[in-house]
């Protein structure tokens, strides 16, 4: 039999003595609680980011959606039918809509049976009623028109209304649709159709401007692969959008939540690492009479590390499996708590959480294990009898190299993102590094104290002095632990201030668009005399870009090829303003001077330079109605999309654009008296559109309040994993204890000095931890925020006395608890029985 696997057998059969002796239930505990707070974070993290998904989704009413200036292709739906997906047409115009005398511009959606793949169409029973689901979509001969249309034509459910050619009856009354909130192009009064009416309204003639729409949904693997798909075989004038490429509003607050849900990931990461060095630290301890006896007998360093690698493997099995389920319970008993809060029934969870549970329990427990069993391996039998295992070797150093490896390995897993992995690694380090040298002054400086201190203090801080090295290990730990609990805190506030600020409750929830030029005045005094404040008034031509430096931009190749094809290809609504919004930072070159005014400069927004692939300078051909004129692009724009306000990719000086013809929109707090109000301001202006963004704004803040209700469960996971690490930490000198409380007893120490000496270690330990991880994590927020969240920093003073204060809280509870029966032991018991 060769001596390899001998050592199996050997590790094997010593498995059960092990277990029972309490060798490995240490390493088991930590080992279990570090998987079930990852894959209980995971799962978590699993549903609810695509619960978001599926929320976000819904502004698209589809996952994916292809629009198309042309009647768009069956081939797509043959195709979406093969990968057993969803699928429904959509289609919009704008029409006369007429009753009687009475007639009203609207905005005409026909769609088919399935419609919407996502979201809910909301109706009512009367103008401006109270919303409810609608079920299905108009049947042939109906129509589901707004309340602004309704008011504008005088009309009530039952009557009958001509869209085009077409007689319609009234049926329901359309409050919101999913897609309405796309694009600030789709502001108007809206009404909802049956496909198979389209031909009878003799609306699509040639020339007239239709935007065809496929909306396809399903697997978000499938959707995905079918995603891929449409952009190879798509025709050029076709577009594919997502919720990224279409709405900039909740794509924004989508991927900000996305990217904190990772960060929350890597800290369980980091405390499932302090766990298994802590505790593998222990369990090579507890094998040094194990590794000297097989020394002696002729076992090899290969073989001495192969019996404790079996039996490390055995519990990381065994571990795993019972961890991956308390992680698949605990965030079932998490949803049981808050389920009334989540609107929205998440998905099941899927099984990536598990194989990523047993991933990281093998490359933690390798990786920070590893140290420690080379340097148990390679430890002489002499010394190891005798109690000493000298200083570790140069090389040892070396064997810290797998921890890094695992922890990058992981973090790559989890975030996806190589920029993320490499800081989040590089941080690590320098806290670790930065944590051991403050935490060597700081208990060097605490044991020149001692001899100034009473009876527990004294003893509190001999015990720091006498295991300095233990102790620093235990604050580095700690201090890791803390900090990351810290940090995500500091985060959660930071990012949620962020979302708030953002999303203002006195954001306008009004828009009012097609203002025209001669009415702007007398619109701006009826809106003000009803209580409303407007926000902000521009004006809007539509135009379409046509030439850059000359070349036609059909020809033009771009950075971002679909988004930019998008971007340069479509008709834009265009503008021109004196001053630049609050909402609009300059980037590169200078905003307008009033010296400048009529000259022929452009502004762009920052998302078109970047997807164009722009600099300042360069030569814009526009096309408005049949006129072409050239700009230069004197500045950019950094454009924050999510304030709800009215802003545009092009701007222009004043003096350059005033005689084209054009409306006015504008955006507006209104809080209407009753809803006659309504009506009669239609009635006042007919050409005017207005559109409620209380709907929009509900969608926007329910994603919002998804994505801190995401963030709260996180926090709640990762505090439970750091309270069990601590425990693991603590755990390590329980032994040690035991037995130095016997021995003070026996010397006539009562019981209360020796558990208040205890005790006051522990503080000590805490506090110390807790006011670097303070530091740490005021450090490392700073960068988060500003660097990969690119989100406003907030310092918080109460950080620094909360992590004080919970850290010696928290140590002294886990060292309590952890050391409980080793303190209150009887004496005799421990010295005659070990």
């Amino acid at each position: 039999m060769s001596s390899r696997r001998a050592a199996v057998l050997l590790g094997l059969r010593s498995l059960g003595r092990e277990w029972r002796s309490g060798d490995l239930a240490v390493l088991f505990i930590a080992l279990f609680v570090a998987v079930a707070a990852l894959t209980g974070v995971g799962f978590l993290v699993d549903r609810i980011d695509r619960a978001m998904q599926l929320q976000a989704s819904e502004v698209l009413a589809a996952d994916l959606r292809l629009t198309s200036p042309d009647q768009i292709s069956t081939t797509y739906e043959t195709e979406a039918d093969r990968r057993n997906l969803l699928h429904a047409r959509a289609a919009q115009l704008i029409s006369v809509v007429l009753k009687d005398e009475a007639t009203q511009l609207t905005n005409v959606h026909v769609v088919t049976a399935g419609y919407p793949l996502r979201g809910t169409v909301r109706v009512s029973d009367r103008p401006f009623g109270a919303p409810q689901a609608a079920q299905g979509v108009p049947a042939p001969g109906e129509c589901w028109p707004d309340s602004r249309v309704l008011a504008a034509l005088g009309a009530q459910v039952g009557d009958v209304v001509n869209v085009g050619a077409a007689p319609l009856r009234v049926t329901r009354v359309l409050i919101s649709r999913p897609d309405q909130g796309s694009g600030f192009v789709d502001l108007a009064p809206s009404l909802l159709m049956n496909e198979a009416d389209l031909p009878a309204t003799q609306l699509i003639q040639p020339g007239s401007r239709v935007r065809y729409a496929a909306l396809f949904a399903g697997d978000r693997r499938a959707a995905d692969s079918f995603s891929l798909w449409l952009q190879k075989n798509k025709k050029p004038a076709e577009r594919l959008g997502d919720i990224a490429t279409i709405s900039p509003e909740v794509g924004s607050a989508t991927r900000r939540a996305g990217r904190f849900l990772a960060i929350a990931s890597l800290v369980s990461v980091l405390l499932c690492a302090v766990a298994i060095a802590m505790t593998a630290r222990r369990y090579v301890q507890r094998h040094l009479d194990l590794a000297a006896l097989l020394k002696t007998i002729g076992a090899s360093r290969a073989d001495v590390l192969w019996v404790c690698l079996t039996q490390l493997i055995c519990i990381a099995i065994t571990a795993t499996l019972f961890g991956s389920l308390a992680g698949f319970g605990a965030q079932f008993a998490l949803l049981a708590v808050v389920g009334d809060l989540i609107a929205t029934e998440l998905p099941p969870p899927g099984f990536m959480p598990v194989l990523l549970g047993f991933a990281a329990a093998l490359l933690l427990l390798v990786g920070f294990a590893l140290p420690s069993m080379l340097r148990l391996a390679r430890v002489p039998a002499m010394r190891v009898l005798r109690r000493d295992m000298g200083p570790p070797p140069l090389g040892a150093v070396l064997a810290f190299v797998p921890a890094l490896l695992a922890v990058a390995l992981l973090v790559m897993q989890v975030s996806g993102d190589m920029r993320m992995a490499l800081g989040f690694v590089a941080g690590l380090g320098a806290a670790a590094l930065s944590l051991m040298g403050v935490a060597l002054l700081l208990v060097a400086g605490v044991a020149r104290l001692r001899g100034r201190l009473g009876v527990a203090w004294r003893y509190g801080a001999a015990n720091l002095a006498r295991r300095r090295a233990e102790s620093v290990v235990q604050i580095v730990s700690l201090g890791l632990g803390l900090s990351a609990l810290l940090l995500l805190t500091i985060l959660r506030g930071n990012l949620v201030d962020d979302w708030r600020a953002r999303v203002p409750q006195n954001a306008p929830n009004y828009f009012f668009v097609n203002i025209p030029t001669q009415d702007r005045e007398d619109f701006r005094g009826m809106l003000s005399a009803d209580g409303g404040t407007l926000s902000r008034m521009l004006p809007m031509i539509r135009g379409r870009m046509t030439q850059i430096n000359g070349e036609p931009v059909a020809a033009r190749r771009f950075v971002d090829g679909r988004r930019g094809e998008g971007l340069a290809g479509r008709e834009q609504n265009l503008t021109w303003s004196a001053e630049i919004g609050p909402d609009n930072r300059i980037t590169e070159g200078h905003w307008f001077t009033a010296e400048e005014a009529g000259q022929p400069l452009v502004s762009v927004a920052t998302d078109m330079q970047e997807s164009i692939g722009l600099k300042l300078g360069d030569k814009l051909t526009f096309d408005i109605a049949g006129e072409t004129f050239e700009t230069t692009i004197s500045s950019f724009r950094e454009v924050q999309w999510d304030s709800l306000q009215p802003n545009f990719f092009l701007m222009f000086p004043p003096g350059l654009l005033e005689g084209a013809a054009g409306t006015w929109m504008a955006s507006a707090q209104y809080r209407p008296t009753d809803p006659g109000t309504i009506a009669s301001l239609v009635r006042r202006f007919p050409s005017v559109s207005i559109f409620d963004m209380d709907d929009l704004l509900g969608q926007v803040r329910s994603i919002i309040d998804k994505a801190v209700l995401a963030v709260q469960g996180v926090f709640i996971f990762t505090l439970l994993a750091g309270i069990v690490v601590l425990l693991a930490a603590v755990q390590v000198t329980r032994d040690e204890r035991r037995y130095e409380s016997a021995m003070l007893r026996t010397l006539g120490a009562q019981r209360r000095t020796v558990v208040a000496g205890v005790m006051l270690e522990f503080l000590l330990i805490g506090s110390l931890a807790g006011i670097m991880a303070s530091a740490a994590a005021s450090i490392g927020s700073y960068f988060v925020s500003t660097r990969l969240l690119e989100i406003p920093f907030r310092p918080d003073p109460l950080i620094w006395i909360g992590g004080a204060l919970g850290g010696a809280l928290l140590v002294c509870i886990a060292g309590y608890i952890a050391t409980r029966s080793a303190l209150l032991q009887p004496p005799m018991s421990t010295l005659r029985y070990g």
